[in-house]
């Protein structure tokens, strides 16, 4: 077998590969040899059918097997031997493949982008700030009276509904005067301004009282989940049983019980910690923002064309779908990359590359159980399905692959951070929230 260079221009490279007839033959004798004592002919004990026999029965079917085995086993020795890596799978074309016969040698061109060479930078050089929220008594108050305004209750009241008042109700919707499905209800306790019902809705029943009767006419919207309800117009029969005014609950220890914990005091330490590490996690996305500039910066080598067209053209065809939310389908043009899509995939390649070979010198893997936990947190997003999504990822090694990959992107960067010189400055809530929304404008 023969391996020769064609092409090394940059990251393209380019071999032929000739496999002689005589390595055909030998590969085609060696499954013969294999599958012999397994094989059962007329005339023949069982593994005793002769190998002049077997090749003439079965040499031709195996001579393709072999082919792809040898040249699957030339590629594989050619990337141990050069440490090269392909950015992505490497084209292999036969050359002789007209008027190929049993006899002749194989030759195959195999063309392909290497993944470049890329050196460490020095994280010590690096230098980042990262911002530090303590949780003040003014936020704590803040959510407190949240809490207080979940556990509210509603205590009969005379006079008209106010937003913010809860009506009960009993209505029943019809569409050009039949009654339609899920349209009716007894007793239901609505909250005026909720925006529980469909726009239009709750806007009506402002100032109605206990034992009123009010029509409500509404238009279901456009994009309504029903499609036989889209953009029709209802009218709900409603019967007002009470009007009811919010009572907010008192923030003391029996609230506090409410939410599961002992004291007022305790409560206030749980929310204490939950909103620092509510700031600590808007921190870290705007440390690591500047980590990936500075890394994007300084850290300079040739990127592989075809991962950049491919990344350019994911991102334009994305792009267009979410100013296109109505076209569900790809059955559309073909979407051209503009210069800001190219510079975006340019960036994201780079910085995908990077931090890849700094995880793979480093040996950073994500764990089974951090797989697990990523999967389960996914799980959660369709309840009552969390089975069947946990079937569908342990069977599917893509959708593996891409919750992976986040786990393995963030155990890196918290690898470069620890190296990189990290000071820390405290500020005010509001202006990790400004930092945060600039963070959101550069995306």
């Amino acid at each position: 077998m023969q391996v020769t260079e064609t092409l090394n221009d940059g990251l393209k490279r380019g071999y032929t590969i000739t496999v002689t007839a005589a390595e055909l033959s030998a590969k085609v004798d060696e499954k013969l040899r294999e599958a012999q004592p397994e094989v059962e002919m007329k005339g023949f004990r069982k593994g005793k059918v002769p190998m002049a026999m077997l090749k003439k029965q079965f040499g031709q079917r195996l001579m393709g097997e072999a082919m792809q085995e040898a040249v699957d086993g030339a590629m594989q020795a050619h990337f141990e031997e050069t440490g090269a890596r392909p950015a992505m799978q490497p084209k292999v074309e036969m050359k002789n493949s007209e008027g190929w016969k049993e006899g002749d040698d194989v030759i195959v061109d195999m063309t392909y982008e290497a993944l470049p060479e890329i050196a460490e930078p020095d994280f010590t050089a690096i230098s980042l700030e990262r911002l530090v929220v303590k949780a003040d008594d003014a936020a704590i108050d803040e959510a407190l009276a949240n809490l207080a305004r979940q556990a509210q209750s509603f205590e009969d009241k005379d006079g008209a509904a106010e937003t913010g008042d809860q009506v009960v109700v009993d209505f029943s919707g019809s569409i050009d005067g039949e009654v339609f499905e899920g349209g009716t209800a007894t007793d239901y306790p609505l909250v005026l301004g909720s925006g529980q019902f469909i726009p239009g809705f709750e806007e009506q029943l402002v100032g109605v009282k206990a034992g009123d009767s009010k029509d409500v006419t509404v238009t279901f919207p456009e994009s309504y989940g029903a499609k036989h309800l889209a953009g029709k117009e209802a009218v709900f029969a409603c019967t007002v049983k009470a009007v009811k005014a919010p009572v907010e609950a008192a923030i003391d220890d029996a609230l506090a019980t409410k939410f599961g914990a002992e004291s007022l005091e305790a409560l206030k330490e749980q929310i204490r910690t939950g909103l620092e590490g509510e700031y600590a996690q808007a921190s870290r996305a705007i440390v690591k923002r500047a980590l990936l500039d500075v890394l994007d910066s300084t850290v300079t080598f040739d990127l592989p064309p075809s991962l950049v067209e491919a990344e350019a053209a994911q991102i334009a065809h994305q792009l267009w779908h979410d100013e296109h939310p109505e076209v569900h389908d790809h059955n559309h043009g073909s979407i051209e990359p503009t210069e800001e899509h190219n510079a975006l995939a340019a960036r994201r390649v780079k910085l995908g590359l990077l931090l890849a070979e700094i995880g793979r010198k480093a040996e950073v893997e994500v764990t089974d159980a951090e797989l697990t936990q990523a999967i389960l947190t996914q799980a959660r997003q369709y309840p009552g399905q969390e089975r069947e999504f946990f079937e569908f990822v342990r069977k599917n090694p893509n959708m593996q692959q891409q919750l992976r990959a986040p786990i393995f992107e963030d155990k890196v960067v918290d690898l470069v951070l620890a190296r990189a010189t990290v000071t820390e400055k405290e500020v005010s809530k509001d202006e990790l929230k400004a930092a945060l929304d600039a963070l959101d404008s550069d995306e």
